[in-house]
């Protein structure tokens, strides 16, 4: 009752925030699985290649959610950036129906990201702005399950087409990849209208570009740790395609792989906004520790793993992992940075994942072609890698974020 309570409250950009996310995540995921069996099963792009146009997306990501967070606090506005964000990805979609080698998806994966870096920073920050302290886990993990049941509505739909077109089919086929950029044209569009019509711009006066300097070394020192414990975490988080492609390795048709994403934004969407408001009770550090030894032992055992249905059912509890630290995570940022300073601080929180992110893909892709000293060990290489990198960040963590 007092979660249901917790919710009325909600501003109402915390819901049209997390409608347009709903139906971009609709709109993403009914592609974002797909395009790793896009480039291995149709266009035979090996592994190495996969992790670096995922790595350079990210990194694009990235270096642009720190210009568009700081502008946003210059500004004093964050609505239409979001909104330019997302229309930026939206325009870059259709392209992804012509792709007949990677380096079309790697151009659409670049726009895309540039899309998403816009928006990012000015996003999280339009909630923070919007929703009270004691409300920042609810109104976050509200968030992220919106944009979670959003990638179980789109992985859903995937399945579907991939049944009534290719039932059985162990491998992608190029049309049925066509058809559903397609579809997914229409919740993007949907959700920029949404976005555009529905948000409110929280009030604040324009601060010029002295306002957006956030300098790390006058802020808090909590906020440096934990940058730092995230670049180091991120490091052995590489792409989710990797697990995908894992699974796949292990013996799950295509459509059964479809079935294990469906499994892991399900158990994703159903914890995030408990867990989330959960961090406002407890703590957001208790909940992020937690969530980072479940990712260690879960990675493990994607490493460890004979056989598609463990890597199934380890996929589902990889949705604890995300719904226990994602919203605790951009909450904390905001318990962190001073208010007229968090466009920048998400975007510099957001870049420093990102730029992390095409070291960790690149090396999981060399990892899992079995290369240096980690040879005999050949797809379970990055997973390992991984458990490790979470064990020494979360230790990190611990120490130095309190």
């Amino acid at each position: 009752m007092q979660n249901q309570n917790g919710l009325r409250r909600l501003p109402r950009n915390v819901w049209i925030v997390t409608l347009t996310s709903l139906l971009t995540d609709i709109s993403s995921e009914m592609l974002a699985n797909l395009i790793p069996f896009f480039l291995a099963n149709v266009l035979g792009v090996r592994t190495a290649v996969i992790g670096l146009i995922d790595g350079l997306a990210e990194t694009t990501a990235s270096l642009t959610k720190i210009f568009s967070g700081a502008w946003s606090d210059q500004l004093g506005q964050r609505k239409w950036l979001t909104v330019a964000g997302y229309a930026i990805s939206t325009l870059a979609k259709p392209f992804l129906f012509f792709a007949n080698a990677w380096g079309w998806v790697m151009g659409v994966r670049f726009a895309d990201r540039i899309g998403k870096g816009v928006r990012t920073a000015p996003r999280d920050a339009l909630i923070a702005d919007s929703i009270q302290k004691e409300q920042r886990g609810l109104a976050f993990g509200l968030h992220r399950a919106g944009d979670t049941f959003g990638a179980f509505l789109g992985l859903g739909i995937a399945a579907l087409v991939i049944w009534l077109t290719q039932s059985g089919a162990a491998e992608l086929s190029a049309a049925t990849f066509r058809m559903l950029v397609l579809i997914s044209i229409v919740p993007a569009v949907l959700a920029v209208i949404v976005l555009a019509v529905g948000a409110v711009e929280v009030a604040k006066p324009a601060r010029g570009p002295e306002a957006a300097k956030l300098s790390l070394r006058n802020v808090d020192g909590r906020f440096r740790a934990f940058l730092l414990t995230m670049v180091l975490f991120t490091l052995g988080n590489s792409s989710d395609s990797f697990i995908l492609l894992r699974g796949q390795e292990r013996g799950l048709n295509l459509l059964q792989v479809m079935g294990m994403a469906l499994t892991f934004n399900a158990v994703y969407t159903i914890f995030a906004g408990p867990l989330g408001a959960w961090s406002d009770k407890v703590g957001r550090r208790r909940l992020i520790l937690g969530g980072w030894l479940a990712y260690g032992l879960v990675y493990l055992g994607f490493g460890l793993s004979q056989t598609g249905w463990g890597i199934w059912v380890l996929f589902g509890l990889y949705g604890l992992y995300y719904a226990a630290t994602e919203g605790a995570a951009k909450a904390l940022v905001a318990d962190l940075v001073p208010e007229a300073q968090r466009g920048t601080a998400y975007g510099i929180f957001n870049a420093a994942i990102g730029l992390t992110a095409l070291p960790a893909s690149v090396i999981a892709g060399l990892l899992w072609q079995g290369v240096g000293p980690w040879t005999g060990f050949g797809a379970s290489a990055p997973f390992v890698f991984g458990a490790v990198m979470a064990l020494l960040a979360g230790l990190l963590f611990w120490r130095l974020v309190d």
